[in-house]
């Protein structure tokens, strides 16, 4: 199991969804366990990012939110950017 760590914004993002929408704060946990176990491939159609995002990958929550990640392979460390919005909404 890979570490796990948040950027600020992704914080936030999962800070509003306990607040706003607990069943999507879960859906998001059970996304990151996934990431965790295996980063590119499993639920929420796990997809690299292309242009500004290389290196990084998303996966949907629903149709309109996305998890953005980046996997630190050297550091053996996930790195969750977002997960609110489509990409860099924000």
């Amino acid at each position: 199991m890979k570490n796990l760590e948040f950027d600020p914004i992704a914080f936030e993002d999962f800070a509003w969804w306990i607040e706003q929408d607990r069943n999507k704060a879960i859906k998001i946990i059970k996304l990151i366990r996934e990431i965790q176990r295996n980063p590119y491939s499993g639920r929420g159609e796990p997809e690299p990012l292309k242009h500004e995002l290389v290196g990084c990958w998303s996966r949907r929550i629903d149709q309109e939110h996305r998890l953005v990640y980046q996997v630190l392979e050297t550091e053996d460390k996930i790195r969750i950017l977002a997960c609110r919005y489509h990409y860099s909404k924000h």
